[in-house]
């Protein structure tokens, strides 16, 4: 559960901007879909090192864009 520390002066808006940008910070909505469908670890392994391989290009300069 997310707590925010308002002020009594502190306007709602500000308050709810604090509250959304910890919520983004905790990951709430990504761990939700995470757990929607069952994935493999194996299979989680594998997209990772897909995603690096493509970092890795990209840092190298394979990929002209």
């Amino acid at each position: 559960m997310l707590i925010i520390d308002s002020k009594d002066c502190e306007n709602i808006d500000k308050a709810l901007k604090k509250y959304k940008k910890k919520f983004e910070k905790a990951k709430v909505l990504v761990q939700l879909r995470a757990r929607q469908s069952y994935t493999k670890p194996s299979i989680k392994r594998r997209s990772e090192v897909l995603k690096a391989i493509y970092r890795q290009q990209l840092a190298s300069g394979k990929f002209d864009e």
